[in-house]
């Protein structure tokens, strides 16, 4: 008689955990599942895919006056937030149902509940208070967003997990942050009509992206409308008869009806009894984990944002997939995550894989830059503001492309193929010969022909 109840009991039902148990299951084991939530995560719950959808809304204003240019005449428009929260809410209902039949059709028994560490083969299941014995633990709980640091009536603030069940759209909002959520918020509040100011303490949006695509945000964001405050931060929150008053570091004030926090994610890991198994949590709370993404402790594993790796759902579920190969399928696997394609969901969208310029010339050295900006065919007729940006980066001794950057229109699908040719090495000769698709956008990618001068500084002495 085995010792074990399970195989493999995940903790979190999130996109890593999904994975996980369902490969897992198709290897043969004996798979539990427990999640205190909704199955599907942050990603299908309260991330991506309902953030898509918003992003879609928020852009049919454009669609409408961008029709204007070629004759079509769509009169008056009215947009109704209940709508689109109530159409949201269905569809991420559905998408919830297909996450639990998919795992009952693997086989992975499914606990609505909260569970904890016990030691490194126990996990307490809350609801029941049933104790489960398992041969392996994954954690896949993912994280949380914050809102440090904490400031004086702070509680009137949101995070991007309750902006989506709001029951009326902001007319007055105020975001504060710089990255990917703050910055995808920003261009959807813009697009529904709200007054938006964007707060970051930094100088420019998106740290860690390459300077010129910051640039070229920046300014795309101005042109919207969006009120860009740079360079300082949030001090207090007051509730007033006028809405939300909020004093930044500088003394100045402005009044919203709402206030979106975006300054940052922790992993989930506080009260999960990881202790009871002899593992400690980084100085943000975070697993360390080997490239197998196995713990200290040889029985406990962990997956996706709770290691604090790469917060991208694909990530997660490419670890979830490695995580059940390795240990249940026998093909040990490693994740790559040096080279990731990824997207932000502004308004122009944002596709990147590979180094910034400044990044690459610390790695490669000698590189050679390639980029155009350019007006959209559409916008010819259309009158848009929008312009597209595209940049590439080679290293010079390889002729390997090292980083594409791509700003505009589809730039998330456009980034997708273009990471195909990057992860398998192509060169800048190969985008060379590639034939482009005319007339497209994305045609520029393979005929930008001569890279910028760079000024490079005098010598001293």
């Amino acid at each position: 008689m085995t010792p074990f109840d399970v195989d493999l009991f995940v903790i979190g039902g999130g996109s890593g955990g999904v994975r996980a148990a369902r490969i897992a299951a198709g290897y043969g084991a004996k798979v539990m599942l427990a999640e205190e939530y909704r199955v599907g995560g942050t990603c299908v719950i309260r991330g991506c895919v309902p953030k898509k959808l918003m992003v879609y809304a928020s852009r049919f204003a454009d669609e409408f006056h961008e029709a204007e240019g070629f004759g079509w005449s769509v009169g008056e428009t009215r947009f109704d937030w209940a709508t689109l929260i109530r159409n949201k809410d269905r569809e991420i209902d559905r998408l919830e149902g297909i996450y639990r039949a998919n795992l009952e059709k693997a086989g992975v028994e499914i606990v609505d509940s909260r569970a904890v560490i016990e030691d490194a083969h126990t996990v307490h299941v809350l609801k029941t208070g049933a104790r489960i014995r398992a041969r392996y633990i994954l954690v896949a709980v993912g994280a949380h967003p914050t809102m440090d640091p904490p400031i004086p009536g702070g509680e009137l603030g949101i995070t991007s997990n309750e902006v989506f069940h709001l029951a009326t759209q902001p007319r007055r909002i105020l975001i504060v942050g710089g990255g990917y959520i703050a910055v995808e918020f920003a261009g959807v509040f813009a697009g529904l009509g709200s007054r938006v100011t964007l707060l970051h303490r930094g100088d420019k949006l998106l740290r860690g992206f390459d300077e010129d695509v910051r640039d070229a945000l920046g300014e795309a964001y101005r042109q919207r409308g969006i009120d860009l405050v740079l360079g300082r931060t949030l001090s207090r929150l007051e509730r007033t008869g006028e809405g939300i008053a909020a004093t930044l570091s500088d003394g100045s004030t402005l009044t919203v009806d709402q206030v979106l926090v975006a300054t940052g994610r922790r992993p989930n890991t506080k009260g999960l009894g990881l202790e009871t198994a002899g593992i400690a949590v980084d100085e943000v709370g975070a697993i360390p984990v080997d490239a197998y993404s196995q713990t200290i402790t040889p029985s406990v594993y962990a997956v996706g944002d709770v290691t604090n790796r790469a917060n991208l759902t694909p990530i997660a579920i490419r670890e979830g997939h490695a995580f059940a190969d390795t240990v249940f399928g026998g093909k040990p696997t490693i994740v790559d995550h040096d080279l990731i394609p990824t997207a932000v969901f502004s308004t122009p969208e944002i596709g990147v894989i590979g180094c910034g310029e400044a990044a690459a010339r610390a790695i490669y050295g000698d590189i050679d830059v390639y980029k155009t900006a350019f007006r959209p065919m559409k916008a010819t007729l259309s009158g848009g503001k929008d312009r597209v940006f595209m940049k590439l980066i080679v290293e010079k001794a390889t002729d390997k492309v090292v980083g594409v950057h791509i700003m505009g229109h589809d730039a998330g699908e456009m980034i997708q193929l273009a990471g195909i040719a990057v992860t398998m090495g192509a060169t800048k000769a190969d985008f060379d010969r590639t034939v482009a698709v005319h007339p497209t956008a994305a045609e520029e990618l393979v005929t930008m022909r001569t890279p910028v001068v760079v000024k490079k500084p005098e010598a001293v002495g």
